[in-house]
């Protein structure tokens, strides 16, 4: 008796161009299926009426809708052959294929293609996969080779290449031309910015006045995008995009654009200057040097957003570091009419209420128990918590943070205050790890 074969047929096509068609790419690689497994027939080849078929994905990755539901009936049970048009419709990664044929090996799942015979039962048959697999990624390679190269030349050409239509401009026929009225936008932009030098600024004053993204509809999806507030890093991409000059970026290259600019040379190149002294503008260095105390600890009462550490340069160089809601600084506005708290002061107010904590009787009695096993009296531990505004003073940064995250949960902070709210447990962490590098630093320093 013949042992029926349950055929799988699966079909792929990389782009949604075409699938519109009462009769396309996918439906001819399925007759072509369908009439292979036909053939097969006296072998007990029987086909699965359901369909996998991926319209508009790559070959170059496994995830894949109709792919996965294949792999997951497989792993089922409910398949014995997959049939493809050609093997680069299941993948056109060398990587990946070998991943599939060692799942299709796992459930005993032979893998046909219809205009190339092999057979991957025998060693030969599994040759020919590999060789013919590994000039479907050698195409697929130098495709994306050949488009890379196409999109350098064109944008050296000063072509558009597409991609989300910036504000500013309208897309006809691929090229980008003025839409007159957002074009005034984007000139008051250049013009406020040139003001009040200030990117966050000029974000916080476009939103307030009800100013919002560009409006667009999506070619293919026909779905509207855009008219949202203005965020910081949208704000700054605007001002720094040689777009609106009338140039091309591609990569760290400029070039001279097919499309009218919007700003003159001069806007422009006073924006950039003011991009280059601005602390703001410029890349964020690390704070690790000089940490934050109370970073991912102060949050925003009236908002219930994070206030994070800046700072800012003034033009003697001196840098000012301050705390700042962080809703003030995406642009979304704060309820709080304090934005900017210097940091030195908001640091004193907390560092003086944890010294207090410390200084607290029942404190220094657990610190005593705590350390009486290390050989430090009980007049040695009391006399260290005392004076341990001075010790906090010699302690380095990033020790001090280490306290101050153990000891506080959270910092709110209120139209008028703050409100420190500590760990229920942080003292008693604190006494099991702390404490002995601080009485030690203690004593040394008196010695």
């Amino acid at each position: 008796m013949i042992k029926e074969i349950r055929c799988a047929i699966y079909t792929r096509k990389s782009h949604e161009e075409g699938l519109e068609q009462a009769f396309n790419s996918l439906d001819a690689q399925r007759v072509a299926g369908e009439s292979f497994v036909q053939s097969q027939h006296h072998e007990g080849w029987r086909l699965i009426s359901k369909h996998y078929d991926d319209g508009g994905y790559s070959g170059g990755t496994l995830n894949r809708p109709a792919l996965q539901d294949l792999f997951q009936d497989i792993e089922n049970g409910l398949v014995d052959c997959v049939v493809v048009y050609k093997i680069d419709r299941l993948s056109r990664s060398l990587i990946d294929f070998s991943k599939i044929v060692e799942l299709f090996d796992k459930h005993q799942v032979t893998f046909v293609a219809v205009t190339q015979s092999f057979n991957t039962s025998s060693s030969m048959g599994r040759l020919m996969l590999n060789v013919l697999l590994s000039f479907a990624q050698y195409e697929r390679e130098l495709t994306s080779e050949r488009i890379r190269d196409k999109f350098s030349a064109s944008k050296q050409k000063g072509m558009w290449m597409g991609g989300t239509p910036p504000l500013g401009y309208d897309i006809i026929d691929r090229k980008l031309v003025i839409n007159e009225e957002e074009a005034k936008l984007v000139r008051h932009i250049f013009n406020r910015f040139l003001i009040l030098e200030s990117v966050t600024n000029v974000t916080r004053e476009l939103n307030q006045e009800g100013y919002r993204t560009k409006r667009f509809t999506g070619k293919e999806s026909g779905k509207e995008f855009g008219g949202n507030k203005f965020c910081i890093q949208g704000m700054r991409k605007i001002l720094v995009n040689p777009l609106y000059l009338g140039c091309i970026r591609h990569k760290d290259q400029v070039y001279q654009g097919q499309h009218e600019g919007i700003i003159s040379k001069e806007i422009w190149d006073r924006a950039q200057k003011i991009f280059q002294t601005n602390s703001a503008s410029r890349g964020m260095e690390s704070r690790t040097k000089s940490p934050a105390l109370l970073k991912g600890i102060l949050k925003c009462q009236p908002c219930n957003a994070a206030i994070t550490p800046s700072y800012t340069t003034k033009k003697n160089q001196q840098r000012y570091h301050y705390y700042v809601c962080s809703h003030h600084l995406r642009g979304v506005g704060c309820p709080r009419p304090a934005t900017y708290m210097p940091s030195h002061e908001v640091d004193e107010f907390i560092a003086k209420h944890v010294c207090t904590l410390l200084k607290a009787p029942q404190v220094s009695a657990a610190t005593w128990l705590a350390l009486e096993k290390k050989g430090i009296t009980q007049e040695k531990a009391f006399e260290a918590l005392q004076d341990i505004g001075h010790v906090w003073d010699q302690l380095h940064p990033l020790e001090r943070n280490k306290i101050v995250q153990i000891l506080v949960d959270v910092v709110w902070v209120r139209h008028d205050g703050l409100e420190v709210h500590f760990h229920e447990h942080g003292l008693a962490t604190l006494l099991c790890d702390e404490p002995i590098q601080t009485l030690n630093r203690k004593q040394d320093i008196f010695r």
